[in-house]
């Protein structure tokens, strides 16, 4: 049976912009309000998709969530109507109502954790939502994230949906941007690799000092758990705390991983050696040939890598079986990164191809090509399952394009945050949406 990594990209909601939420980010940091432009980067990432598409990938579209969100707002002691309630927080606590209409949920790699049907002890595909409980204005995501999971993976004989783990510290998880997974074939076992930046219950692993470590292998330990992976089938890496503390908030800053590669900076981890071992013996065991590229930092240091983005890159397989990287115009743009780049394809190794993505108003926000996609592999049985409504085509490309240029403003400050307008904006777009993509009612203002 022939099976597919799918990407499900995030679409960017109607209230993107830049607020300079993420602490540890530094592109959400340095870019702190300045005017975004949501219409223009649901764009762009419409056309990511549409060109993944059209290369021959399986591509499909994950639903942005309902934003400002009051619901939250109101948990928080803001209270009347709706409209009260964001003038309210407006003029009493406007980074509150900045959070709350955060666009966040478009980088949907933080979106949950996603264990293949082959790997898992009852051969159904797991998901298992992300608490992100390091940032308030991500971890009021996963109710909806879950009910979105729900109606687009609804088939209970093939998948199986979790609870975002306990929203303590101790069990950040910040989903599959600190997990991959390694096969020889997608709709074979594989090896699935957990990368946490620390742990909560043991001091002998070191942390970073200067950002937070957002992963900790305790997190990561247990949706291995309640994926029902086997011990054959797991290994935990830690992230290098020091490129914590330089701006690699998630592993997927710092490498990505498709198939039997892995591709990361040479200082991406602590203990790389013994890590790899683990890797290429339990990939051997079951039948794939591991192999790593590892960036040297005399070539492309770590500030070259956050910069750029060129490690939040999307690794995907050919039909010939060569590797593609599609990564952000800013790795272009950076003369070192270009030029490793071109030595890189030339060099005869697996990855053969570059293509570039203009993503500038996702990476100004601290997110590129690999945090806009949720990765699942899925044979043909399960995907004949997957709620067709969020598979692209040509037409859905089309009627999501129209979607946008109806309901999106092109330009948006934290000033027009507190408009009343901005709510009903986006409620009326997203009632639309959900009929396009055939989801049902995932929103609250759906259902309350």
């Amino acid at each position: 049976m022939k099976s597919f990594e799918v990407n499900f990209d995030g679409l960017v909601g109607p209230t993107h912009n830049y607020g300079g939420l993420s602490f540890g980010n530094v592109a959400s940091q340095s870019n702190s309000q300045q005017a975004s432009n949501p219409k223009e980067a649901a764009l762009q990432g419409l056309e990511k998709m549409k060109a993944l598409m059209d290369m021959g990938f399986v591509q499909g579209v994950l639903a942005p969530q309902e934003r400002p969100d009051v619901a939250a707002l109101r948990s928080l002691g803001f209270s009347g109507t709706d409209a009260q309630v964001i003038e309210r927080a407006a003029k009493d606590a406007m980074p509150l109502l900045v959070a709350s209409c955060s666009a966040s949920s478009m980088w949907v790699a933080n979106a949950a954790t996603v264990s293949p049907s082959a790997d898992t002890a009852d051969g159904r595909v797991h998901f298992t939502a992300a608490n992100l409980n390091c940032k308030f204005h991500r971890s009021i995501e996963h109710p909806t994230t879950s009910r979105v999971l729900g109606a687009m993976f609804a088939d209970q004989q093939h998948f199986a949906h979790h609870a975002a783990l306990p929203a303590v510290a101790q069990f950040g998880d910040e989903g599959a941007a600190n997990h991959t997974r390694f096969c020889r074939d997608y709709g074979e076992a594989g090896v699935e690799f957990f990368v946490y930046g620390r742990s909560a219950f043991d001091s002998r692993y070191p942390a970073p000092q200067k950002y937070p470590a957002r992963q900790t292998l305790e997190a990561s330990q247990a949706v291995a758990r309640l994926h029902g992976l086997s011990e054959e089938g797991v290994v935990f890496g830690q992230q290098n705390p020091s490129v914590i503390d330089q701006g690699v908030f998630h592993n997927d800053v710092i490498a990505v991983g498709n198939g039997e590669l892995l591709f990361h900076h040479q200082d991406a981890f602590l203990n790389t050696e013994a890590m790899l071992d683990e890797l290429r013996r339990k990939l051997a065991a079951r039948g794939a040939k591991f192999e790593s590229i590892s960036v040297p930092r005399d070539q492309v240091t770590v500030d070259d890598a956050v910069r750029s983005y060129l490690f939040n890159s999307q690794l995907l397989s050919r039909a010939d079986g060569s590797m593609l990287l599609i990564v952000p115009e800013e790795c272009r743009a950076n003369p070192r990164v270009w030029s490793y780049l071109q030595g890189l394809t030339s060099a005869g190794g697996p990855i053969r191809e570059v293509k570039v993505f203009d993503l500038k108003q996702s990476m100004q926000n601290g997110g590129g090509p690999a945090c806009l996609r949720l990765r699942v592999a899925l044979n043909e049985t399960e995907l004949a399952a997957v709620n067709p409504g969020v598979i692209m085509s040509a037409p859905l490309y089309d009627t999501l394009t129209g979607w946008v240029n109806k309901h999106y403003r092109d330009a948006l400050r934290e000033s027009d945050l507190a408009d009343p307008q901005l709510l009903l904006e986006c409620r009326t777009a997203l009632d639309e949406l959900t009929q396009i993509l055939k989801l049902g009612s995932v929103y609250p203002f759906q259902i309350n």
